[in-house]
């Protein structure tokens, strides 16, 4: 069943007899690509007989016939909104746009089938097709939309008036556009003032619209050739007789269009009013009248060719409309005007078209722009006061200044293309503007224009002079002008490792920041301790080659690997004395220490001055209570709220609020300490939470089911304010939006609203006085225009990131520049080159944003998600319609995830699961609701039912059911009985190869290979285009791309043959910034070869996804398909798969089976390193030692191999991350339970289990090797031991307690295992180290997490030497330390890992094997203990004052007995649980008995940490633990309240080491007791002389 309330009623019921497999596809064919379609179907099927070929003749008479009573009332429901796709032949018969060059695009009707001729134009609006197409100004023009997804939100009601009796939605009475032409038409409509849809409205109006036309082709054909002629062309179902007459082309220039659209007879509104106004009507829209009333004026519109010479004095004033065509086809009217002007008693005002009247009649004259402007995002340049106001415009003509006689002036100019926007008279009280300042649709920035035209009336008629410059500045948006810092030395504080709510974003924020102020010639000092980052970069990871001209490093002067705190920044600053501090630009934590350094004094105290947004504007945003204060100042709208600093105040306000209520905390990144609260338990317990880690909350009414919405704002010190990007949220307020899908731009708001929360934003920004880049965030009322403010952020934000790669404008490298004062009309948009960064940019594509979870690595943790954040990634998808993006997105996201569907098991498992589960799933917000909404869908449920649960806005869930019932179509049918059309329609809906094979026939007898090969005979390839901020209105020549099947042409040539480089992809546990960091170090390397590098990702938080990175930048997913159809497209002379993780990795061998060219260590070696089986095998064959080990299929094989070696032993699956799914088991029971997981985990690949070797040291190797030979390594040692997964592993560089022996074996394993795998590139191996026996646990064949660590710790950018390795080149001198894999004499560096664990209710913050750190920090120092120390801070565990409570498992105690000693003894008040208590009295060390909270008994552990009396737990448990439960309890309490936890016997020993050997016992710490020299200073102060390596090899081992 397609689809039921069709226009036209059909039901096609699909026999699965094969019988009628082959029509019906033909009928497929037919119904979604039409006639065309069908007949070449026909002739290409082998199957289908005469009698059928006689019926498929017959069909296209009766499709014609359903069509004549279509409407959107009820929609057909069962196809994509895509080209040909959203609706099909049965009901919208195509239609062909025809151009005076001949060039011809066939799209699909959704308007009237009349055939008509006019002039074809584009705008770039994103939102208020209503509102254009009945703009008078528009007549007999075709209109291009650049965004391709319209009709979203439906059309308002034609009957509604205002108080005017105008109507009230639009811009006149009518539709005065010839034609629509879009990319994608939505045939569901969403929008509490809609009473019809576009389409219905359109043919209403007689009015002509296609969809599913390129209308990127068609915006650079009219940028590159002008306004062009062009017709639509219908064919008739029927002719009788002879041939239908050609339509000729018209020349519209040559018409009188306002004679056209004048009204024939005067009309007058706001009669009575104040000031008389004489309105010319050249085409006036309906708004300019609602302004002018709305000021006091009567206004009495007149004809064109209204004698104003004669009647002009009995006014106060004349106003000049907008109005069609070319102005000299109006010089009657321009003749009456000079005489009006020869007067000068009547203040004259004139809009769009008037502005060019007005400058004929002074004199001047008007010329035809080659394509026109019109959108809503023009720079228009005040040359009075020299503001920047972005502008709607809609004109094909400009008037020429340099024409204007003496005493008329340039009011104001477009800084884009230099054209004229406005002139006006020295002294006399005329001025007009080009642009539209009433607006609808576009912003409102210059309506103050009206204003000046009242108090010109008002004035004049009060015989007082007009000045029209002081009349601006005194209601315009003050221009400021404030002295320009004098900035030197800036010092720049950076996020620290990546956690939850702070990830590596900053990272790309930061490193664009230090280009851009470098690019000024400015000193720049970085603090971030985050080793993994590229902008902690030095100039030893950069070195230039000796074969390509030296280029200036463009990193910082000097990086401190050093904890972001007041006390380090304070020892940084006394150091450099820099004179400016950025504070914008890491995060919450720079913020919070910048406020920090503020009150403390310490800016002050050292003369730094705050660039960019001063502290206390900072400050006034995030205080809940001022920053309230500050919106009632200027009337905004917030939700009642109170802020309040204890529990008590709390319950207090949600007393008067009422329940449910939000809490939300002061200060805090990422939700931190947010909910919504149902009850006072539930209150009580999170404001305790959250006071915990906050001084201050905020109880606010819930508004839970709102939309909400984001806009980035940029600002600069002279008040000249922006919107770069609006975004919409997926899910309802509630669901935090890091945890949120997000879309950009906005789809479901209309101009209305989208102009409203613009306007807003602007003055909300402009009142707090933000300088640089920021982030506002609404919850907007699905059912009204009702909105609150929820936060204003100040600073480079996760959506920031998200915001500057979905519309291509680097937020942060111009945020930087506004610090320094510099102005937004005077930087350039980084991507056009040529226009200016003060714009607004333009989409002509759809950008999809998913988080990324990982959950299920977590146990006892809850998957419900809420407004406190808990993903860890992000995926951005850009496509043509949101069907392309969505499911591309959910495919980068997780490569198992073939789109939006829902399988029988995984993602939720709502493929089986019962009504009653799912909806609850649907109701309660998740990790995978968006797989249940599938899953409903699936099951046939209603989208008002799906809506009503999840409160999602019907227009995503119609679009989603679109994709459900074309996986319906396509479900079943065989492969080559397949239709191209129907395979096209799969495609432009975002239908993977591989999701189609699991479709067709019987899901399993078609491969991903099979559909590619069908899909190409056909000749049904993607198409790449650019993104270039201005929906291609600019030349651009941006290498920042993307590809679609939705569209006819490629933007770019294919000539560069580039080396093609696969990225991290989404960043999750065990893949983050540390692959982005080596792809960096690919990329960069290949272009300092001179050799082209085409990069693929898709991470939004990266920096190898910033545009001036690489030759080529496709935004794209990393799988088969996608990698297949850049490296043919491209001709890519390799790629390169080795630095982006394990994703890249996975597809090594099916790459090469498609035989695609993979550079370095070949697929096969690969893939014998992958494979445990096969790995244990070769380690066998080349005699290196392993744990004891065995591939089981069966349990019964695994129960016996384990009983043979004895627990515990170890699960490990094959091409995994992280660990994923690998456990230590302790008994049979664990063993099955987890032995099924790894197989689900890794179910094409073997499962190995070997024998855990306990109290092992682990060792981790990064090295890089040719042709089998080791080049260059580094050797770590993990402080824990083996046990806890690498990751989350504290390392230290050099090792502190390998013998030289077993240093030599390490290297000797090493260059066996290389040899073996004949490795070329990077790799990491992982080794452990018992008894002086070493014996290896795995060997990875690409760059590793360590890499940035073992690089940066070796002083030598290891990923830069592989990449060498790799293409053949040679290798750049090695420091004579790096031939030993040993740091520079006299350097020790530490890594230590970053956890979440507080932002994961309910995980269990304990370690294993598998991997549960989201980032990392490290920090050099002169010994281990200094290093150690610092890097532990940076990973925000502050050392403790005085109290450390303690509770060591038994089989512990012996061994922690002298750090426990040690502890005690360096002045700790040791607190113990109750066995652990008598321990340490049995011996004598002294201590505090705190009880469990079940004993009854007083005092409690759990009073204790909650009053915070504790600052460090320390808690040795593990499986073997006799109080599981409550030791878990334990451990989740001091994570919920920010009690530093340690869980490692090593960690906690090393930790009493370096306290007693830096004496920093029983005090707080200052950061002078400890190094705090730059990572140059380390390098320089422990120089070694560099070794020429060989051109292709080093001397290997």
């Amino acid at each position: 069943e397609i689809g039921e309330n069709a226009d036209v009623p059909v039901r096609i019921v699909m026999s699965r007899k094969r019988a009628l497999a082959a029509p019906v596809a033909l009928a497929l064919a037919l119904l979604i690509t039409g006639a065309d379609a069908w007949r070449a179907a026909v002739h290409a099927s082998p199957r289908l007989s005469g009698a059928r070929a006689a019926l498929a003749r017959v069909a296209r008479p009766v499709a014609t016939r359903g069509r004549v009573a279509a409407s959107d009332t009820d929609r057909p429901i069962g196809f994509v909104g895509s080209t040909f796709g959203s609706n099909s032949a049965l009901f919208f018969r195509q239609g062909t746009l025809v151009l005076e060059d001949g060039t011809r695009l066939r799209g699909v009707s959704f308007g009237a089938e009349v055939a008509l001729a006019g002039e074809l134009v584009f705008t770039t609006g994103m939102v208020g097709y209503p509102e254009t197409l009945t703009d008078p100004s528009y007549a007999r023009q075709m209109i291009v939309m650049t965004y391709p997804i319209i009709g979203n939100y439906g059309v308002p009601s034609a009957d509604e008036l205002d108080s005017l009796g105008l109507p009230a939605n639009f811009e006149s009475s009518k539709i005065h556009a010839a034609a629509l032409i879009v990319g994608d038409y939505s045939h569901h409509h969403s929008h509490w003032t809609s009473r019809r849809s576009l389409s219905q409205w359109l043919m209403e109006q007689k009015i002509p619209a296609l969809y599913g036309i390129d209308t990127r082709l068609l915006t650079k054909k009219i940028r590159e050739k002008g306004a062009l002629k062009a017709k639509i062309e219908f064919e008739p179902a029927y002719v009788s007789g002879g041939q239908a007459l050609d339509l000729p082309f018209v020349d519209i220039g040559a018409l009188n269009l306002v004679a056209e659209v004048s009204v024939k007879e005067p009309v007058t509104y706001g009669v009575g009013n104040t000031h008389k106004v004489l309105a010319l009507d050249c085409g006036i829209k309906n708004n300019i009248i609602r302004d002018l009333v709305a000021r006091d004026c009567e206004v009495h519109v007149v004809p064109w060719d209204y004698d104003l010479a004669t009647n002009a004095y009995k006014y106060d004033g004349l106003f000049l409309s907008n109005g069609p065509g070319d102005p000299m086809r109006v010089d009657k009217t321009v003749e009456t005007i000079k005489q009006v002007i020869a007067q000068g008693t009547v203040p004259i005002f004139g809009i769009c078209m008037g502005n060019q009247l007005l400058a004929r009649a002074a004199g001047a004259s008007t010329f035809k722009l080659p394509y026109g402007n019109r959108g809503q995002n023009q720079p228009a340049q005040c040359t009075l006061t020299g503001a920047c106001y972005i502008t709607a415009q809609n004109h094909g003509y400009a008037v020429d200044p340099t024409q204007l006689p003496s005493g008329w002036k340039e009011l104001f100019k477009n800084i884009n293309d230099g054209s004229n926007e406005g002139i006006y008279h020295e002294t006399l009280p005329y001025f007009s503007a080009q642009f539209h300042p009433e607006a609808k649709c576009g912003p409102t920035d210059t309506a103050f224009l009206f204003d000046a035209f009242t108090r010109a009336m008002g004035n004049t008629k009060a015989g007082l002079p007009f000045d029209l410059k002081a009349v601006i500045e005194e209601i315009a948006a003050p221009v400021l002008n404030p002295p320009r810092p004098v900035v030197k030395k800036v010092l720049l504080l950076g996020s620290g490792g990546l956690s939850i709510g702070q990830a590596g974003e900053f990272d790309y924020s930061g490193s664009q920041a230090i280009k851009a102020l470098k690019e000024e010639g400015l000193e720049v000092i970085l603090i971030n301790p985050n080793i993994a980052s590229v902008q902690t970069n030095t100039p030893e990871m950069d070195v230039q080659p000796t074969d390509a001209p030296p280029a200036d490093f463009g990193g910082a002067d000097r990086t401190y690997l050093l904890p972001v705190t007041r006390e380090y920044v304070e020892a940084v600053i006394a150091r450099e004395r820099p004179d400016s501090i950025i504070l914008s630009m890491g995060g919450q934590t720079g913020l919070n220490c910048g406020i920090e350094l503020d009150r403390e004094g310490v800016l002050k105290k050292w003369g730094v001055q705050v660039l960019g947004t001063p502290v206390d504007v900072i400050i006034a945003t995030e205080d809940r209570g001022i920053f309230s204060d500050k919106l009632n100042e200027i009337g905004e709208r917030i939700a009642p709220s109170f802020a309040v600093d204890t529990v008590e105040d709390a319950l207090l306000a949600a007393q008067k609020i009422g329940y449910p209520c939000m809490i939300r905390a002061a200060f805090a990144l990422g939700g931190f300490g947010s909910g919504i609260m149902n009850n006072e338990p539930q209150l009580r317990a999170q404001a305790s939470v959250a006071l915990s880690g906050s001084p201050q909350v905020l109880i606010e009414k819930s508004l839970k089911g709102w939309k909400e919405v984001e806009y980035e704002v940029v600002r600069d010190a002279a008040n000249n304010c922006i919107t770069v990007c609006n975004m919409e949220n997926f899910d309802p307020l509630g669901v935090h939006t890091g945890d949120s899908i997000v879309i950009a731009p906005s789809q479901t708001l209309s101009d209305a609203e989208y102009h409203m929360l613009r306007t807003t934003a602007i003055n909300v920004v402009r009142h707090l006085g933000i300088v640089g880049e920021c982030n506002i965030q609404y919850a907007l009322d699905p059912n009204s225009a009702d909105y609150c403010i929820i936060e204003v952020n100040p600073r480079l934000s996760r959506s920031s990131a998200l915001a500057s790669k979905a519309t291509g404008y680097p937020l942060a490298a111009v945020a930087a520049k506004l610090a320094l004062g510099m102005l937004l009309p005077e930087l350039t948009n980084a991507v056009t080159k040529s226009t200016t960064a003060c714009f607004e940019p333009s989409l002509d594509y759809v950008v999809t944003k998913v988080p990324r979870w990982d959950l299920n690595k977590f146990e006892k943790v809850s998957r419900e998600i809420g407004s406190a954040m808990k993903s860890v990634g992000e995926v951005m998808a850009i496509g043509r319609t949101w069907e392309e993006s969505l499911q591309k997105a959910l495919r980068m996201v997780d490569p198992a995830c073939l789109g939006f569907e829902a399988p029988k098991v995984g993602f939720g498992d709502y493929g089986i699961s019962t009504d009653a589960e799912l909806a609850y799933a649907l109701e309660v917000a998740t990790d995978t609701r968006i797989f249940a909404v599938a899953a409903a869908l699936d099951r046939g449920w209603p989208v008002d039912r799906i809506h009503a649960l999840t409160q999602i806005d019907p227009w995503f869930l119609w679009k989603q059911k679109r994709i459900s019932d074309m996986r319906r179509v396509l479900t079943g049918i065989p492969l080559n009985e397949l239709a191209p059309s129907t395979m096209l329609v799969a495609k432009k809906s975002g239908f993977s190869d591989k999701q189609i094979a699991g479709l067709v026939g019987d899901g399993m007898s078609a491969g991903e290979m099979d559909v590619r090969a069908a899909r190409l005979r056909h000749g049904i390839r993607p198409v790449v285009k650019q993104i270039d901020t201005t929906g291609a209105e600019t030349p651009a020549a941006t290498n920042y791309l993307y590809m679609t099947y939705n569209g006819d042409e490629n933007d770019v040539a294919f000539d560069q043959k580039g080396t093609l480089v696969l990225g991290s992809g989404v960043y999750r546990i065990g893949s983050s910034v540390e692959f982005d960091w080596c792809s960096v170090a690919a990329i960069r390397t290949l272009r300092k070869l001179g050799k082209a590098s085409v990069m693929l990702n898709y991470n939004p938080e990266t920096v190898s996804t910033d545009y001036d990175e690489c030759d080529r930048l496709y935004f794209e997913e990393i799988s088969r398909e996608r990698v297949l159809d850049i490296y043919e497209l491209e001709s890519s002379s390799g790629i390169i798969l080795s630095v982006g993780g394990q994703i890249p990795n996975n597809l090594a061998l099916p790459l090469h089976a498609a035989g695609a060219k993979i550079l370095g260590t070949s697929a096969e070696n690969i893939d014998n390193a992958e494979d445990r089986f096969k790995f244990s095998k070769i380690l066998d064959s080349i005699h290196v030692d392993q744990p004891l080990w065995k591939e089981c299929a069966l349990i019964e094989h695994a129960r016996a191999f384990c009983a043979e070696v004895q627990y515990p032993c170890l699960i490990r699956p094959s091409y995994v991350l992280s660990g994923a799914a690998m456990k230590v088991v302790f008994n049979d029971t664990d063993l099955e339970i987890f032995l099924n997981k790894a197989c689900d985990v890794s179910p094409d690949h073997p499962v190995v289990i070997s024998k855990f070797i306990e109290n092992a040291k682990e060792i981790e190797v990064d090295a890089v090797a040719m042709n089998g030979k080791v080049v260059n390594y580094a050797i770590a040692e993990h402080v824990e031991n083996a046990g806890v997964h690498s990751g989350d592993a504290t390392l230290m560089f050099p090792p502190e307690t390998l013998t030289a022996l077993e240093l030599a074996s390490i290297d000797d394993v090493a260059a066996r295992v290389c040899a073996a795998l004949i490795i070329t590139g990077p790799f990491n191996m992982q080794m452990i180290v018992k008894g002086g026996k070493v014996s290896v646990i795995e060997c990875n064949v690409r760059a590793s997490r360590s890499s940035p660590f073992a690089s940066k710790s070796l002083g030598y950018n290891l990923v830069e030497a592989a990449t060498r390795a790799m293409i053949g080149a040679p290798q750049l001198p090695l420091p004579r330390n790096a031939l030993t894999g040993m740091p520079r004499p006299g350097m020790h560096a530490v890594k230590s890992p970053m956890f979440s664990f507080r932002r994961l209710i309910g995980a269990d913050p304990s370690l294993g094997v598998e991997m549960a750190s989201t980032g990392e920090v490290a920090a050099f120092g002169p010994s281990v203990h200094d290093a150690f120390v610092k890097s532990l801070i940076a990973s925000m565990v502050p050392l403790p004052g005085k109290n450390i409570l303690v509770s060591i498992q038994e089989r512990l105690r012996d061994d922690f007995t002298p750090t426990l000693q040690k502890l005690s003894s360096l002045g700790y008040t040791l607190f113990a649980s109750e066995e652990t208590s008598r321990f340490l009295d049995a011996q004598g060390i002294p201590n505090t008995l705190l009880h469990f909270k079940e004993s009854g008994l007083t005092p409690t552990i759990d009073d204790a940490i909650t009053e915070r009396k504790i600052e460090m737990v320390v808690m040795l448990s593990n499986q073997d633990s006799k109080r599981t439960v409550v030791n878990y309890a334990i451990r989740r309490l001091a994570v919920d309240y920010g009690v530093p936890l340690v869980t490692n016997l090593q960690v906690a020993a090393l930790f009493a080491e370096a306290v007693a050997k830096l004496a920093l016992g029983g005090q707080k710490l200052s950061a002078l007791q400890l190094d705090v020299r730059s990572m140059q200073e380390h390098y320089a102060d422990n120089t070694v002389a560099p070794v020429e390596l060989a051109p292709v090899a080093a001397e290997a081992k």
